[in-house]
């Protein structure tokens, strides 16, 4: 069932399914996805008794920012407060948050500095999403690099008319790239590129991708909440990473889990063969066992 909410600076559209008094879950997309990334994953979720929460995050969607004057920002402290925001909008006290891409880096900052709202965390690729912006500024490997080629055209003017005349086309080449092992068929696709029609997605996706790298200021108002993600807390409740092997944007997995010593509670780290960067649409039986082993603690 889709429905609406003012929470924080947005009127929230989110999917909700199962039943009301089941433990929560809310599943988070990434970008360029949205919430039918989490249909397969719902469903089982439903059937086993949880009530999950699928929102669209800030600029895909029937989501909608109640002021103009509200800054269209994509940066790692917005969506952790819009997370927040949604929690508290729809009283829920705590409950297992999981996501991948954008989703599980507002994951991950809602589980760095609010673990008491937060019973579990699912999170995919990296794993530990939080940004390092006072490193940004220094070059990965050049096989690391290529896989961002997307990132740095966002940098400039032409790469901004690219995503707003072409996002259909550049999406899709993304979901292709990302997830090379995975056949979706265009219909799989148009379902999702619908959100990124959303009127705010452009502006929204541009500032992530440049205030990541020092190409664009923050919001003034999530100043606290940025000074805070800069000393790269730890996550000290129950989390489970889970990583595709062929995650296009992560490349080769080294064998050593380098974000480990970010994670201060039970932890694991799942690696899951031929699977790409969109996880739950891709594996969905293990993202949901995921979402209940965190659960169970």
């Amino acid at each position: 069932m889709m429905r609406r909410i003012e929470a924080g600076g947005l009127s929230v559209a989110y999917r909700e399914t199962g039943p009301a008094e089941g433990p929560v879950a809310i599943l988070l997309h990434g970008f360029p996805y949205d919430i039918h990334a989490y249909d397969a994953v719902a469903e089982m979720l439903a059937a086993a008794g949880w009530r999950c929460v699928i929102p669209f995050l800030r600029g895909y969607g029937g989501t909608r920012f109640l002021s103009a004057g509200t800054p269209r920002s994509g940066q790692q402290a917005a969506l952790g407060a819009d997370l927040l925001a949604l929690m508290e909008a729809l009283r829920i006290p705590r409950a297992v948050l999981a996501g991948y891409d954008w989703g599980g880096r507002a994951a991950c900052v809602a589980a760095a500095l609010w673990p008491e709202r937060v019973r579990g965390l699912v999170s995919c690729g990296t794993g530990y999403n939080i940004q390092d912006l006072a490193r940004a500024g220094e070059p990965a490997a050049p096989e690391k690099e290529l896989r961002h080629w997307y990132q740095y055209y966002f940098q400039t003017g032409r790469g901004r008319a690219g995503l707003a005349q072409n996002r259909r086309d550049l999406c899709r080449l993304l979901w292709r790239l990302w997830s090379p092992e995975w056949a979706f068929d265009e219909a799989t696709f148009a379902r999702s590129a619908a959100a990124f029609d959303n009127p705010d997605f452009v502006e929204v996706v541009i500032h992530s991708y440049r205030h990541r790298h020092g190409g664009a200021p923050g919001d003034p108002a999530l100043e606290e909440i940025e000074a805070r993600l800069a000393a790269q807390p730890r996550i000290p409740v129950p989390a489970i990473v889970l990583q595709g092997a062929a995650d296009g944007v992560e490349g080769p997995l080294p064998a050593e889990d380098r974000n480990a010593p970010r994670f201060a509670g039970p932890y694991a780290r799942r690696i899951l063969p031929g699977i790409g960067h969109n996880v739950p649409q891709e594996a969905p039986e293990e993202f949901a066992r995921a979402v209940m082993a965190v659960a169970a603690g």
